[in-house]
């Protein structure tokens, strides 16, 4: 075999830091956005004040009832929201799926693998190159760094995300560990044979990574459930305006610009600029998004919000991706622990996102429901309504078509007992 140099020409989707920091904001919360940027303004002397946000205006959506929404499942652990968040994972061999599953329920609450191979092997009785295939289907999950087995791993696949490569991290993490923690780029240049400015970014992009991702997903009780933005009809036409938490505006001090610096202080206030033009890229950049994600969510869902709940009508996070022209993974980012004030009430974007009852059915799931609680809810409780006169009824008075089985799926889900149970427990009552 003889060596040879050959050209070839690829495409590749480069993540630099501007991106990546985008994609960071994008799925931070209007509160969490603000206290971010109270964080980069210490840190940066170019942001002289963020805009303040209307703590009055904040203090009218303390969190009381909230029934609309408790509809829909109840809030999803760190296990649920892996699984649920499979469907973007192109898996052609579906017999993978339990073997998946069980990976994911594997895991610890910091998104570590929580268990060997080879006894994950034997416990779903398949060969460890499928266990292995597997995993590397979990670690294409979000967050990265899900899915590793130890905290070099889980870097790596932070680093990977990032598009960064660097074979020897694992080296670097287990022998020169002080040298990352001293920040000693000039060392870890000399010792891996690398750029002392591929080393700094190297450092500054371990820095970003979280060291246990699970942590991410983690559900948080919160005593305030703040929203980004109102809809409201004005007139005839319905509108979208956003509080101003959830797009603050930066003041910058020019005072710098009038200054005549040389050497390090002019090449750090040219850094700090440059981290200032980059945040505010971001946040135009989720601004934007979230816009044409509400502007989309007001266009489908109109007859919600000039008629209420029942009217919702079917939408994925795919008819949005195709419409936007966005990745699936961006939306979801985008509506992430996101709510809009509604003249129905307070109300998490995901409840927009309602699947079809039954293909072609042109009705959501979430509708069905909604029917089903009030018509139990008027029921003659002496006689309660069986599960076909349900269905008998959803077809006589509003036309939808539904099996009876699918009856029994969501009044199983609403956790309302059978048309016996329930008649059993009047007369006890009585």
């Amino acid at each position: 075999m003889k060596q040879r140099l050959v050209l070839n020409q690829s495409l590749q989707w480069k993540m630099n830091q501007s991106l990546y920091q985008s994609i960071e904001i994008l799925q931070l919360t209007g509160m969490e956005l603000y206290d971010y940027m109270k964080q980069v303004a210490e840190e940066n002397p170019l942001i002289e004040e963020v805009q303040p946000i209307d703590k009055e205006l904040i203090s009218q959506f303390r969190k009381t009832d909230y029934s609309i929404d408790e509809m829909n499942t109840a809030e999803l652990t760190l296990y649920d929201q892996l699984k649920s968040n499979l469907y973007v994972l192109d898996i052609k061999d579906k017999s993978l799926l339990p073997v998946i599953i069980f990976g994911i329920d594997s895991l610890n609450e910091d998104g570590y693998l929580d268990i060997a191979m080879e006894d994950w092997a034997d416990y779903c009785k398949v060969e460890l190159t499928t266990v292995k295939r597997a995993l590397s289907y979990i670690q294409l999950l979000e967050p990265a760094g899900i899915g590793a087995r130890d905290l070099t791993e889980c870097i790596q696949l932070q680093l990977k995300q990032m598009n960064i490569d660097a074979p020897y991290i694992s080296t670097l993490m287990s022998e020169d560990i002080a040298l990352l923690a001293e920040e000693n780029s000039y060392q870890i240049s000399l010792n891996y044979e690398i750029t002392e400015e591929k080393a700094q970014k190297l450092i500054e992009s371990i820095k970003l990574c979280h060291p246990k991702p699970g942590k991410l997903l983690t559900p948080t009780k919160t005593e305030f459930i703040i929203p980004e933005a109102s809809i409201y009809k004005e007139d005839t036409e319905w509108k979208i305006s956003f509080f101003n938490w959830s797009s603050p505006a930066i003041q910058i001090n020019n005072q710098y610009n009038n200054q005549d610096l040389k050497g390090e202080a002019a090449s750090f206030v040219k850094k700090k600029r440059k981290e200032v033009e980059m945040l505010q890229q971001a946040l135009d950049y989720r601004s934007s998004t979230l816009e044409k994600v509400l502007r989309i969510i007001v266009e489908k869902q109109l007859p919600f919000f000039e008629t209420g709940p029942k009217m919702l009508k079917p939408l994925t996070l795919s008819e949005l991706s195709a419409q936007l022209d966005l990745h699936i993974s961006t939306i979801s980012r985008a509506i992430r622990q996101k709510y809009v004030q509604t003249v129905h009430g307070v109300i998490p974007l995901k409840y927009f996102l309602q699947r079809e009852v039954q293909k072609g059915a042109g009705v959501a799931s979430i509708v069905i429901k909604h029917i089903l609680k009030e018509l139990i809810n008027l029921e003659d409780k002496s006689r309660p309504l069986s599960d076909e006169k349900i269905k008998q009824l959803m077809e006589e008075r509003y036309q939808i078509k539904i099996a009876r089985r699918t009856i029994m799926k969501y009044r199983d889900e609403l956790q309302i007992p059978s048309s016996v149970k329930r008649k059993g427990a009047n007369n006890n009552e009585k």
